[in-house]
């Protein structure tokens, strides 16, 4: 099982997207793209709530030595 963390490298806002595409293996502006369609499909306040709500939870990804 894969865990989730924010990108320090690709990010935009907070690095939730990034580190989606990252965990996905898929590049970050696919993962963008499909977040502003289902804001857009939601009416913006979930996807909005639930992307403030990962970047309080979600750590930081650690440099990798």
């Amino acid at each position: 099982m894969h865990k989730i963390y924010r990108s320090r490298t690709d990010y935009k806002i907070a690095g939730i997207c990034g580190g989606l595409g990252e965990m996905l293996k898929v590049d970050s502006n696919v993962i963008r793209i499909a977040m502003v369609f289902l804001a857009l499909l939601t009416h913006i306040f979930p996807v909005v709530v639930t992307y403030l709500i990962a970047w309080v939870i979600l750590l930081e990804a650690q440099d990798e030595e």
